[in-house]
């Protein structure tokens, strides 16, 4: 075969050659440089992820060079709510990628809301090695992070700051123009969250109020009974929904093969049916 087609398998023959001495060969020399390669990155990652510390750091001292009054009012109120010392909640705030929702919310007409979740969350350790599959151990810890409320799932504590005006927001009248509260939502159940935080915490609050701004009357007033009313019958109706949630019915699952198994004319079809 090879001298009847020798141009094609003498050009096949010097080919697998030149590759069987380029691997016997040459392959070492190839692979060296290879190995090196990563090597380099690998040194080059590390380098890198130093410069990302490096930066983390100042980022977090620039952070805390800006903590005023204003910051000081958000953090003392997380700190009661969630029972953190105010130093662990500056830290985590300062090292938040949000950082900037904080200056805009403060800002002029700037954000109505601003949202921190408080729950466990899945972390992967720094040493974790991978697993059969490939995946690796993942921790779960309790972790307070800012948040639009939007992107992660809800699982734990809410704690949120209002606004009450458009104004800008500073050191002086943080305390007038800033309302605080807690939303609890335990595994999951926002629903009941929910009804404890209306009927044990806001419809207490408003039928203790004293001042209701321009309306003098204050809770003798059509308007205000009327309102109550209207959120204590919200509350009833969220209450009953709840439990018709939870209560629902499920209908059994029926094994529909011992039905038809034997079914043979159409008379037994008629029987089945």
């Amino acid at each position: 075969t090879e001298s009847k087609y020798h141009g094609p398998v003498g050009n096949l023959k010097t080919r697998s050659t030149e590759l069987g001495s380029a691997v016997t060969g040459s392959s070492l020399t190839t692979v060296l440089p290879a190995s090196s390669t990563v090597k380099n990155s690998i040194v080059l990652s590390s380098e890198s992820r130093k410069e990302l510390a490096k930066q983390a750091k100042v980022t977090k001292e620039e952070r805390r060079g800006q903590i005023d009054g204003r910051h000081r009012y958000l953090i003392s109120r997380l700190a009661d709510g969630i029972d953190l010392s105010e130093q662990q909640v500056e830290e985590i705030i300062i090292s938040d990628d949000k950082f900037q929702l904080i200056e805009q919310f403060f800002a002029p007409s700037g954000l109505k809301k601003l949202l921190f979740f408080y729950q466990d969350v899945l972390q992967q350790k720094s040493n974790a090695s991978l697993k059969p599959d490939g995946s690796t151990n993942n921790l779960s810890q309790k972790k307070l992070f800012i948040t639009m409320g939007s992107t992660e799932d809800f699982t734990g504590t809410c704690a949120f700051f209002l606004r009450t005006s458009d104004e800008v927001i500073t050191a002086s009248n943080v305390s007038q123009e800033v309302n605080f509260g807690m939303f609890d939502c335990t595994n999951g159940n926002i629903l009941q969250g929910l009804e404890f935080f209306l009927s044990q915490i806001m419809i207490p609050a408003l039928k203790s109020q004293q001042n209701w701004g321009a309306v003098k009357e204050g809770l003798k007033n059509s308007q205000i009974q009327e309102f109550l009313y209207a959120v204590d019958k919200f509350v009833s109706t969220l209450s009953s929904s709840r439990q018709n949630i939870e209560d629902k019915i499920q209908l059994a699952k029926v094994d529909i093969d011992i039905y038809v198994r034997n079914l043979q004319n159409p008379s037994d079809y008629i029987t089945a049916g």
